[in-house]
């Protein structure tokens, strides 16, 4: 009979090697999972694998994921980012280093309306990445701000990684995005401050002249933007008002998106339409295949008492909780560089939480810092994503120019985790001050 920390060895050895060779996350999970319930407890374990399987998947506040992707979708096949960036744009002309602020400022928008990294890049990065380059700013700030910028789709909210947080931890979603909120901003501010010290020292970008818009033309910009913005706020301001659940916000959230971008960017035409809720569908699969997957998994690691032993050996451990945090974090940064952050969320969340709220940290806090690695982890190679959609929208662009562009960035993000540890206050005073401290 094989040890509990023998049979977690031999289950990462196969995950690594299954994913290894190209197979999707989610049947690595599966295949890993039941090739050790095989081996440890024999054929009668199958009997258990359909129900684990649909038990993963068996909550109402799943559906607030495909809702919440069909509205990125509405978002982002219609011209909205296009929009946003204009927008921006022309108000922050005559500010130094206004297009750079714009990218990044029209990310986090952009970010927040469609919850997606690799939508964002590309939505902005088409538009943005030429026109700076253009006006002069290097290949690596040009390319690296967008990268960058895409990534705070998941932690802004509405944030489908927060919501699959939530579900793998049965934390409050509501709670989870107002946590994210103000760090989502400071990490923007970051990214900015960042930016324009970069422009400064290259003594690029100081004043955007080339164009000198009338008040007339920058309210001009506004009125196809605003209606996406306030669907945001009444999204938010259902969900903390206590007036829908996250799945109920989501679906009016979606359906007032698709109509928007009906209306507003006469997308009458079937192919159109068809293609979104195709893409919708394909990504909202996908999520749920590793959410059923992901709980086989979590099976599989609590009934050979994998995931008991480690809590204990952690706990066991006499250091102080700064040193485990820093561990914790460590671990993070490794396996966003190799993983998507729903299978990590997923696969490590239930083990990790009981460990960091033993040490007395907050929850929700955790869920920012956890969010921020995997944020991290798509700006950095070998599988950051993010830098790959970069390379596609900028071919002519080295894949070492978009990475030496992004790295600074990564210090950002870096240095808004110490931040958060310094003032944790950050993510937890405005969930606090809105829904009350959590009993």
């Amino acid at each position: 009979m094989m040890e509990p920390i023998q049979i977690g060895v031999l289950i990462l050895l196969a995950l690594l090697f299954l994913i290894s060779t190209g197979m999707p996350i989610a049947f690595a999970l599966g295949a890993a999972s039941i090739g050790t319930l095989l081996i440890v407890e024999g054929p009668q374990a199958l009997g258990i694998l359909g129900e684990t399987f649909f038990g993963g998947l068996n909550s109402f506040s799943l559906v607030s994921i495909p809702m919440f992707i069909l509205m990125g979708a509405a978002v982002a096949s219609s011209p909205a980012g296009k929009d946003l960036y204009e927008a921006l744009d022309r108000w922050l002309n005559r500010v130094p280093g206004g297009l750079v602020l714009s990218n990044i400022g029209a990310c986090s928008i952009f970010a927040a309306l469609s919850g997606s990294s690799p939508a964002t890049c590309a939505a902005i990065g088409k538009m943005g990445i030429p026109e700076m380059r253009k006006r002069g700013y290097p290949d690596d700030i040009a390319t690296g701000s967008i990268a960058a910028g895409g990534t705070l789709g998941i932690l802004i909210p509405p944030s489908v990684t927060m919501i699959v947080y939530g579900i793998a931890t049965e934390t409050s979603i509501g709670r989870l995005f107002l946590a994210g909120l103000l760090p989502g901003f400071m990490l923007t501010a970051l990214f900015m401050i960042w930016t324009l010290i970069a422009c400064r020292m290259k003594g690029l970008g100081l004043r955007d002249l080339t164009q000198n818009f009338t008040l007339k033309q920058k309210f001009e910009a506004l009125p196809r933007v605003l209606p996406f913005l306030a669907i945001i706020a009444g999204v938010l301001f259902v969900l903390y008002g206590g007036v829908a659940t996250p799945s109920e916000a989501a679906g009016a959230g979606a359906m007032f998106c698709l109509l928007l971008a009906v209306i507003i960017y006469r997308m009458w035409r079937a192919g159109p339409i068809v293609a979104m809720f195709r893409s919708s569908v394909r990504e909202s699969v996908m999520i749920m295949m590793i959410i059923g997957t992901a709980e086989l998994f979590a099976y599989t690691l609590s009934s050979t008492f994998v995931t008991q032993t480690i809590a204990q050996w952690i706990s066991d451990l006499e250091v102080n909780r700064w040193v485990l945090l820093a561990a914790v974090n460590v671990f993070l940064l490794v396996a966003g560089m190799f993983l998507p952050p729903v299978a990590i969320i997923l696969m490590t969340a239930p083990i990790l939480l009981p460990i960091i709220t033993s040490a007395g940290f907050d929850p929700y806090w955790f869920a920012v810092i956890l969010t921020i690695n995997m944020e991290i982890g798509l700006i950095t190679p070998p599988v950051g994503l993010n830098l790959y959609v970069i390379n596609g929208i900028a071919p002519d662009v080295p894949l070492s120019s978009i990475l030496r562009g992004s790295l600074p960035y990564v210090v950002c993000m870096v240095l808004a985790i110490v931040i958060l540890c310094i003032f944790p206050e950050i993510a937890t005073w405005l969930p606090d001050l809105l829904m009350g401290p959590e009993l």
